[in-house]
This record gives C-alpha cells, sequence and structure tokens, in this order.
C-alpha cells in the first residue's frame, strides 16, 4: 500500500510539475505589426461596433462619468467575478503605458502584458479574425480619450493563477488565430456585415452554444444557447426572417438602429439592449451590412 502512494504522489508531483513547466510563457521577440498610419475615425467605429463600452463601463456609485470605459462593473461568470480593465490612457490604472504591439496581442492572441492567458471573457477568440490595423485603429482611437483614474478590483475566481495558466491548453483548440477573408461569391456588403458580426461584433460568443471544453460549437454557429453568464438563454440569429422574427433585412437593420424606441422591445433584454446602444452608433450602411448578413443565415 505504501509503495502504491508513492507512486501515485509521485505521478501527481510529476504531472504537476508538468502542468506549471508547459503553461509557463517563454520570452520570445514580441511580434512584428506592420507599420500602419491610424485612423482615428475608423478605431471609434470598431470600438462601438465591439461593444468596448458596455463592458468597461466604470460602476455607478463610482461617480465616473459613464460614457468613459473606467472599467470596474462586475461581470458575473460561472467561474466568479470578472471586473474588466480600465481602458482609458490613465498611465497608473488604464492603458496609458501600453505599448501598440500588447494591445494586438492581448486582442488578437488572447496574452497578457505578464505573457498568461486572458481569461475569454475578453473576447479574443472573436476579435482574432480582426486585421492588425483594424485593431491598432481601436487602440488609437482609446489614446484620444480623457484618461481617468480608476483601480480596478482584481478577479475573484478561485486559483485564478491556475486557471490562467490551465487557459494556456484551452487555447490551443479554443483559439483560431485566422483572419476573416472576404468569400468572393458574395457582395461586398455580405462580406462586410459577416467581418462585423464574426470579428468586432463577437457575436458568435453569447450566440453560439459551447462544448463541453467550453469552446464554440460550431455545428450550431449562432444558433442559440445557455446565456454565458449562467442565467437564461440567448436566442438563436438563425433564419431570422424565415422564423417570422423580422420581416426582412431592413426590418432587422430598423430594430438594431432604433430598438426599442420604435417598438422593438425585444432587443432591450439579455444584455441585448448595451448592444443595441451600440450598433446604433455604426453607420447606416454598416448596420445594413450586419442585417444583410444576418438574413443569410438559414
Amino acid at each position: 500500500m505504501r509503495k502504491l502512494m508513492k507512486i501515485i504522489i509521485g505521478l501527481g508531483l510529476l504531472g504537476l510539475a508538468g502542468f506549471f513547466g508547459l503553461s509557463t510563457p517563454f520570452s520570445s521577440t514580441p511580434m512584428a505589426l506592420t507599420a500602419h498610419s491610424a485612423d482615428l475615425t475608423n478605431g471609434e467605429k470598431l470600438y462601438n461596433a465591439s461593444g468596448c463600452h458596455s463592458c468597461h463601463v466604470a460602476p455607478k456609485e463610482s461617480g465616473i462619468d459613464e460614457a468613459s470605459p473606467a472599467g470596474g462593473t462586475v461581470l458575473p461568470t460561472p467561474i466568479g467575478k470578472l471586473y474588466p480593465p480600465n481602458i482609458t490612457p490613465d498611465p497608473e490604472t488604464g492603458i496609458g503605458t501600453w505599448t501598440e504591439t500588447e494591445f494586438v496581442t492581448a486582442m488578437k492572441y488572447g496574452k497578457g502584458r505578464d505573457g498568461y492567458p486572458l481569461i475569454p471573457a475578453l473576447p479574443y477568440t472573436s476579435y482574432a479574425k480582426m486585421s492588425d490595423g483594424d485593431v491598432q485603429d481601436v487602440f488609437a482611437y482609446l489614446k484620444t480619450l480623457k484618461p481617468v483614474k480608476n483601480a480596478v478590483p482584481a478577479h475573484d475566481v478561485l486559483a485564478l493563477n491556475i486557471v490562467r495558466r490551465g487557459l494556456t491548453f484551452w487555447q490551443v483548440i479554443g483559439l483560431d488565430k485566422t483572419e476573416f477573408a472576404n468569400d468572393a461569391r458574395q457582395t461586398p456588403s455580405w462580406n462586410r456585415g459577416a467581418y462585423l458580426v464574426n470579428g468586432p461584433g463577437h457575436c458568435n460568443e453569447c450566440h453560439t452554444p459551447r462544448t463541453i471544453f467550453m469552446t464554440s460549437d460550431t455545428g450550431r454557429f449562432l444558433a442559440g444557447g445557455p446565456h454565458p453568464e449562467g442565467v437564461g438563454s440567448v436566442p438563436s440569429l438563425r433564419d431570422l426572417v424565415g422564423r417570422n422574427r423580422y420581416k426582412d433585412a431592413a426590418d432587422i437593420a430598423s430594430a438594431l438602429q432604433f430598438g426599442p424606441m420604435m417598438g422593438y422591445d425585444k432587443l432591450a433584454a439579455g444584455g441585448m439592449g448595451k448592444v443595441q446602444r451600440n450598433m446604433a452608433k455604426l453607420p447606416a450602411e454598416d448596420v445594413a451590412a450586419i442585417a444583410e448578413y444576418l438574413t443569410s443565415l438559414k
């Protein structure tokens, strides 16, 4: 019995050593970004399409301007309470000292400044489909915002450091780093809509159910499923016209632009109110492109 226990303990220690060894980031040459001339208008547009403000708004009780993405409003999840960070250019509590490379690495590859994986509540699995230039434009736009000093609490997650290490292995199957590519068979507006929905809009993160490994179930893409916050469900985005949810693409576009104000009350539930308000800030042609793409999903 003692010999068996020694073997079990030894294997356990060996496994633990392997886990920490394989999940420790190795120093490497920073990713090389192509020289890029920032487009602030595009950055603001994609900031809104990405819903950055919705997650990074400060708590009401903080007294901070609600238009500022100063972070700190709790995000409840099945693994614990997360606190989205301050993404204003404050040098002490925000991203004021971040480099462009660090920002793109976090947004597209889910790696923090410390080299460890970030919890995918930051939807980098969708942002990975964005072009480097578009992410660089978002970063440039964020740098123009008013710096706000707001120290955000640490995530309240059991064994957070181990969870982040474990994500090293999850990213192997859960993070597809392939950027979006236009479909030559489709119209330019359809491709624009597909890019906005699947990249910055990250609709997949809520509207596609998860596998037992908590990766997106691509076989049921945008088909709806359990709400990611653990309560309720999220509807399917497929066949919206065929299921009589909307009359046509123009009706979907109107819903995204005007929401409850024009009688589209369903867009105010389950967090969609915030999404709709973000969509309303986009140019009409982008909203129409999103509607065209969604209408094509059968």
